[in-house]
């Protein structure tokens, strides 16, 4: 089984999360079409169908990548 980079799996759960965000507090067609298509891209990185499942392998999968990296090599940082 491929297992997805773990930078572009916090990249789009980042993006997910703050789609999720702006259309709670606003909802706009553009954001729902873009918070449909991170949502799509996100299920089919992680193997799944469904978003809330396809969020729970992503968080499952970030610090099993982080322990596999301790050095951090491999990660994004925190503040740019």
């Amino acid at each position: 089984m491929l297992v997805p980079d773990p930078k572009a799996v916090r990249t789009l759960l980042t993006r997910y999360a703050s789609l999720r965000i702006a259309q709670a507090e606003r909802e706009r067609p553009a954001t729902a079409r873009e918070l449909e298509d991170v949502s799509y891209a996100l299920c089919v990185m992680m193997g799944t169908t469904d978003v809330r499942e396809a969020v729970a392998r992503a968080d499952a999968l970030l610090p099993a990548a982080e322990c596999a990296d301790p050095d951090g090599e491999n990660s994004l940082p925190l503040a740019g």
